[in-house]
């Protein structure tokens, strides 16, 4: 149980052998739940994107191939995570991909800079998390979505109990935080036997 806990602990904050190891165990268990949830968005081309937590940059790719001639940002707390994010997308790395360390809480960016922000299995790890929703309505457009992705887990799950730090959020939670922070038009799509989507847009006019 130690080993264990030790590996999904690494969920939060990659570290070490075991936060690598955990960086590769995310691109792949994670693809199903976020092309599901990437597929419910209406892209345009020239979008400017952000995912935050982008762990091991999976979504990254996965972003560009939704938007011709896009740009896409990631950001992660954590070292590891920013190395393997810049690893899987060396090719247009400072290109069309930009990827650096930092947290939800003060994103660096610029007021209304996005088109689409995503959040893949990571928002239960924020802490301060209606500050960290402000901050995401800020970088967006007017106009601009966020999309949430998380696997549907309650508070007394084995999940809270195996990875320090996590809180779980029921989808409904999650919209209403959201709408705490300023999004309108708020969607919750669910797939079995698990999955949950949750999607805001920051209002044409605020």
């Amino acid at each position: 149980m130690g080993i264990l806990k030790s590996f999904f602990t690494n969920c939060a904050h990659p570290q070490g052998r075991m936060g690598r190891a955990m960086l590769r165990f995310m691109n792949l268990c994670h693809a199903p739940l976020t092309n599901w949830g990437l597929n419910l968005i209406d892209y345009q081309d020239g979008w400017t994107m952000l995912d935050i937590g982008c762990g091991g940059g999976a979504t990254l790719k996965r972003l560009l191939k939704r938007s011709k001639d896009s740009q896409v940002y990631g950001i992660d707390i954590s070292e590891e995570s920013v190395a393997k994010a810049r690893k899987v997308n060396a090719e247009l790395l400072d290109k069309r991909v930009f990827v650096r360390q930092g947290s939800a809480e003060e994103l660096p960016y610029e007021d209304g800079k996005f088109d689409l922000v995503t959040a893949v299995e990571t928002v239960n790890f924020w802490p301060n998390l209606p500050d960290c929703l402000q901050e995401v309505c800020r970088v967006l457009k007017p106009g601009g979505k966020y999309a949430i992705m998380v696997e549907v887990v309650d508070n007394d799950s084995k999940w809270t109990d195996l990875c320090d730090g996590m809180t779980a959020y029921s989808p409904e939670q999650l919209q209403k935080l959201l709408a705490d922070a300023g999004f309108v038009n708020i969607e919750i799509h669910r797939k079995k036997p698990s999955n949950a989507a949750i999607i805001g847009m920051k209002p044409l006019c605020i």
